[in-house]
């Protein structure tokens, strides 16, 4: 009997991981992956690739507007957000069905349910099935976390996970912190028209980038009247 089941086992679908068993796999390591969520991670499914789409979806408006100083004559648009997410979601689905595809084209094996450690080499599958492996790569990612936050309703708050399943365009959002991610959102939302507030608890947006670049970006926000 072999003393391990698996030569690496990978707990987490994201791009790390992914690209950790494939590489690994295409090497000839018996390779197995466990995902408990979707295949391609944060990137994929609930950050980089649906936030680009909303952002090339918000800036339709503004080619709109400007298209009249090319000599265009275009009727007036309207919008739907139902629409925006159901094209949204088809895409994330095709992205990861081909990372899903690429892994096992590998030759490793996915596995759809939670790993949680037994001891240094072996991990207990939500399945039931217990595996062991000479070496484990741990490539979970992170999570959004309110913490302890006594803010009386925080239980109603959303994260940017949440945000790309609104089942409606908020007509108001507020928005908390000024980092680039929080910005993008609040660009996105205000492009397609919804009553954007942000709010920072520091001297201006963007901490840590050129001090050029958060003027410039706060300045140009307010003007489109995202209010601060």
């Amino acid at each position: 009997m072999a003393e391990f089941d698996t030569d690496l086992f990978v707990i987490g679908g994201g791009s790390g991981g992914v690209r950790a068993a494939r590489i690994a796999a295409n090497h000839g390591a018996r390779v197995m992956i466990a995902e408990e969520y979707r295949m391609g991670g944060t990137c994929v499914i609930r950050g980089c690739v649906p936030k680009k789409l909303l952002v090339y979806a918000s800036h339709i408006h503004h080619e709109i507007e400007d298209a009249a100083g090319f000599g265009w004559t275009i009727p007036s648009a309207t919008f739907d957000w139902p629409t925006l997410i159901a094209n949204k979601d088809q895409e994330i689905t095709r992205l990861e069905a081909a990372y899903a595809s690429n892994v096992e084209k590998a030759g490793a094996r996915i596995v759809k349910t939670r790993a949680v450690f037994e001891d240094a080499h072996t991990l207990r599958l939500g399945t039931g099935e217990t595996v062991r492996s000479k070496v484990v790569l741990v490539a979970t990612g992170g999570a959004p976390n309110h913490g302890e936050c006594p803010i009386p309703g925080i239980e109603h708050v959303i994260s940017s996970n949440e945000v790309f399943h609104l089942q409606a365009l908020p007509r108001r959002i507020l928005i908390q912190g000024g980092g680039y991610i929080a910005l993008e959102f609040a660009c996105i939302f205000a492009g397609f028209g919804s009553d954007v507030t942000v709010v920072y608890r520091g001297d201006n947006v963007l901490r840590g980038f050129d001090e050029d670049v958060r003027a410039h970006v706060r300045s140009e926000m307010e003007r489109k009247a995202s209010p601060f």
